[in-house]
């Protein structure tokens, strides 16, 4: 045999043994050929196998330890990126409920401080998440990322040193007390802006490139995020309510200190994850340096126009359905959420059965980041979708109904209640659907002006969903907010109906259809 490099296995552990064969009995010449055959093999083995492990005399391949379900992903990748992701999430979230149970503590007997912070801080969301899409599109990947998390530590770490001087009477007077309520609101909307550019950096770019052409490991990312975020969202408040229970003080000064451990951390996990992944560091500014400079020298009238002109590009790109049926179910009440849990307290539940229904529907949810990856994995992410959608569409349907139509008050609630929570499988199935179509379909540069446009409708319906509860404010009139949401959400299937027909160019197989009639009927004159 010569030492043609045809003439050699294209399976990479047969091809290192020939090659190990042949500079046992070759010249020097040919051993030298040899020699960069087998170098150029193994560095190709090394570079497309995530490095491998290879034995050349024994002509064994072993992978190295990575993530047992994502083999292309490195474990070292995953843990940083989950550590990162887990304390950016659960401080978020801790600090989302613990600052309404601070405001609620400072100000007795009124719930307008809290409701103006609340408005302001989805109103920044709403206002300004096209301008952090635009930096995410057009920035430094890490260089975004590090800002996020230092600035939403940080504002949330002034605003915890503000509540603290206002509930130890530190501050005082109107103009005082007012000042700081201005002061944490605006920290409030600071805060909600980083935690968008860091979720829709994170989970919709970085994840996107990590992953790489490969769908399995995206899948399983996707999935075990999501699974990180619902955790938070259940654990995170319990934890601050149970300390605040014992002193708010002490739940200020806690939230406050695990935000100031957190930075360090999230900063470092998130840096190495950027070092270990080079197609991270490729550039993103050279497309739209022109266009920035020029945003930089913009005034309010014409940031609006271009915020008028992302909206569009938004309601023109092909993964518009999806995205935008998934920012509909945002306006809802049934979802175990402020209204939802204060109707419940009011028709009798207490406050240990609201807790015990709200875990009860976080495992449902929790199941579905198992459940969906699946489904997805069998069927595809689009018809997968529509089978998520349906379920929930099918849970509410027959809630509702039993709402309407059982005289008993406890019954009626209860069997909202079930629906409720059956539900939220369906509809965290369509997210992470949703979102892998989104993942595929969004080009690379546009990732972050298509997520913060879809996260600006999701704040929107969910002010619209309070705004709803303030007209229909009676606890005797939740019926009307309930018919609303569920509205939406049939709304959000006629939509995501309409992509899965042009997508699929049908909705059911009727072709099989008839053919498994043809079937029975020779069957029958047989």
């Amino acid at each position: 045999m010569d030492a043609n490099p045809k003439a050699i296995s294209e399976d990479p552990p047969q091809a290192v043994a020939e090659a190990h064969l042949h500079l046992s009995g070759q010249g020097s010449a040919e051993l030298e050929a040899e020699h960069t055959i087998t170098t150029h093999i193994l560095a190709d083995i090394t570079d497309n196998a995530d490095r491998e492990r290879v034995d050349v005399g024994q002509a064994v391949v072993q992978p190295l330890e990575y993530e047992p379900s994502s083999p292309d992903v490195p474990r070292s990748v995953t843990y940083r990126l989950y550590v990162s992701h887990f304390l950016s999430t659960w401080n978020s979230r801790m600090f989302e409920f613990g600052a309404v149970l601070f405001l609620a503590a400072i100000y007795p007997g009124t719930l307008t401080p809290m409701s103006i912070y609340a408005l302001a801080r989805s109103g920044s969301a709403v206002l300004l998440s096209p301008a952090v899409g635009r930096i995410i599109d057009t920035k430094n990947r890490l260089s975004v990322v590090r800002f996020s998390i230092v600035a939403q530590r940080l504002s949330v770490i002034s605003s915890c040193v503000i509540f603290y001087l206002m509930a130890s009477h530190i501050i005082t007077g109107s103009q005082g007390m007012k000042a700081s309520l201005a002061g944490v609101t605006l920290l409030a909307g600071l805060e909600k802006l980083c935690s968008v550019m860091n979720l829709v950096s994170v989970e919709r770019d970085w994840v996107v490139v990590i992953s790489g052409e490969d769908e399995s490991a995206r899948r399983i990312l996707n999935a075990r995020m999501r699974r990180i975020d619902l955790f938070c969202k259940l654990l995170g408040p319990l934890v601050i309510s149970l300390i605040n229970a014992g002193s708010f003080r002490i739940a200020i000064l806690i939230t406050l200190g695990m935000n100031t451990i957190s930075i360090p951390i999230e900063y470092f996990t998130i840096s190495t994850v950027f070092r270990l992944v080079p197609s991270l560091r490729r550039s993103q500014a050279s497309r739209n340096d022109q266009e920035v400079a020029s945003d930089l020298r913009r005034s309010l009238p014409l940031y609006f126009k271009s915020l008028i002109s992302q909206i569009l590009f938004y309601f023109r790109h092909p993964a518009l359905h999806p995205s935008f049926a998934l920012a509909l179910l945002y306006f809802t009440v049934l979802s175990f959420s402020d209204q939802m849990l204060t109707f419940l307290l009011f028709s009798g539940y207490t406050s240990a059965i609201v807790g015990a229904t709200r875990t009860i529907s976080t495992i449902f949810e929790l199941s579905a980041t198992w459940i969906a990856p699946r489904v997805i994995k069998k069927i595809g992410a689009v018809r997968a979708g529509s089978w998520f959608l349906n379920w929930q569409m099918i849970c509410l349907t027959a809630g509702v109904s039993l709402f309407w139509t059982l005289h008993g008050r406890i019954a009626a609630v209860s069997s909202l209640v079930a629906s409720v929570a059956l539900s939220r499988v369906g509809l965290w199935g369509f997210d992470l659907s949703a979102q892998m179509i989104v993942q595929e379909q969004v080009e690379d540069n546009q990732r972050g002006a298509f997520s913060t446009t879809e996260a600006l409708f999701q704040n929107l319906f969910e002010l619209l969903s309070y705004v709803s509860t303030l007209i229909f404010s009676r606890p005797d009139q939740f019926k009307w907010p309930v018919i609303i949401s569920t509205t939406t959400v049939y709304m959000a299937g006629g939509l995501y109906t309409l992509y899965v027909r042009k997508q699929r160019g049908h909705l059911l197989h009727f072709d099989n259809l008839m053919k498994g009639k043809q079937w029975h009927s020779t069957e029958e004159s047989v």
